[in-house]
């Protein structure tokens, strides 16, 4: 029977052309493949261009606060700086009490392009200040999730390859600290290595120790059965060392579930650590951040210019639905039970 050209369009690159039927699996399997799954989901699509417009935005505002005379800042010599606010450093624009203080948006009576979401009590305009606020937010997320994940990961892993008393040792361990409300161990580590004068430096590391448990415990589910493996029998029979087939085996064929949670816990970390900087533990003033942004905003502020609350909550919000948004979508990709 003659083959249709619709059953040659439905069969697999690899089969068309002769391929093996490993690479008929090679093809269903790595970045690529994922990516491409995640682009198909329109929920999963909405997320990740969320997160690479908040990451942009970040890397724009760590690229000018460091460069600035060389980048955009080179404008603010011009008029066409005084229109457009977000090309200058948030420390030139405009000092502290040289600016109009509580100026409403742009869209209000009152106010003006210069300034589209208005200002702060200080002054200062405040798209600028949430422009740079999204590089705090964003490397604190990244990097106290990344601390969780490299901590958690050689923790749950050498416990669940190697097992009995190791792993009775380490998880009994780190579960005293899990056993400890996140939000106090966080508060406590901050105030005690910080010597009673909080910094966004502490808070983060707090907030990745903390975050250590979790991943650890997500691992090693998975390590407990990898070491079970054919290929890994396979490469003790052979010889290799302990601690290379734990980094060229165990941790790359465990990683998927990690991940995922990774992804979703940047955005669980960009709250935590907003919420430290509202109570007075985490950035501390002048330094532009969402969480301290808020903690101006509130009280005094909070009736007579609601919008100082509304941009920076604004800014959460969307920043935390887009991780969440992207790592839902990470997980069905990566999810083997699901096939389309």
């Amino acid at each position: 029977m003659a083959t249709t050209e619709s059953q040659l369009e439905d069969q697999e690159p690899g089969a068309a052309e002769g391929g093996s039927a490993d690479e008929e699996v090679e093809a269903r399997v790595g970045w690529r493949y994922t990516l491409k799954k995640v682009k198909r989901d329109a929920t999963a699509r909405i997320g990740l261009y969320i997160v690479a417009f908040v990451i942009f935005v970040a890397a724009f505002a760590a690229i000018d606060s460091n460069l600035s005379r060389l980048t955009f800042g080179a404008l603010s010599d011009y008029t066409a700086a005084q229109a457009l606010p977000f090309f200058d450093h948030p420390t030139r624009i405009p000092p502290p009490g040289e600016g109009n203080p509580n100026q409403p948006p742009m869209f209000l009576d009152g106010g003006t392009l210069s300034q589209p979401l208005g200002t702060d009590p200080q002054g200062r305009d405040y798209f600028t200040r949430i422009v740079y606020g999204s590089q705090v937010s964003v490397s604190v997320g990244l990097a106290a999730t990344a601390i969780g994940l490299i901590g958690g990961t050689i923790i749950g892993s050498i416990a669940g390859y190697y097992g009995g008393w190791v792993d009775d040792v380490l998880m009994r361990s780190i579960e005293t600290v899990y056993a400890i409300p996140p939000l106090v161990l966080i508060i406590v580590f901050t105030v005690f290595v910080s010597g009673g004068s909080p910094d966004i430096q502490y808070a983060v590391i707090g907030v990745g120790i903390a975050f250590i448990p979790v991943f650890a415990r997500i691992i090693r589910s998975r390590v407990l059965s990898v070491r079970e493996m054919d290929y890994i029998e396979a490469a003790r029979a052979a010889g290799v060392k302990d601690r290379n087939i734990i980094r060229r085996h165990v941790i790359p064929n465990s990683f998927a579930p990690v991940m995922v949670y990774a992804t979703l816990q940047i955005g669980v970390t960009i709250l935590i650590v907003a919420g430290l900087s509202f109570l007075g533990y985490g950035a501390q003033p002048p330094t532009p951040d969402w969480g301290e942004m808020l903690r101006i905003a509130h009280g005094r502020y909070m009736h007579s210019n609601i919008w100082l609350s509304i941009w920076p909550g604004l800014a959460i919000l969307v920043t935390i639905m887009g991780f969440n948004l992207f790592g839902d979508g990470l997980q069905d990709a990566l999810d083997p039970r699901i096939k389309n």
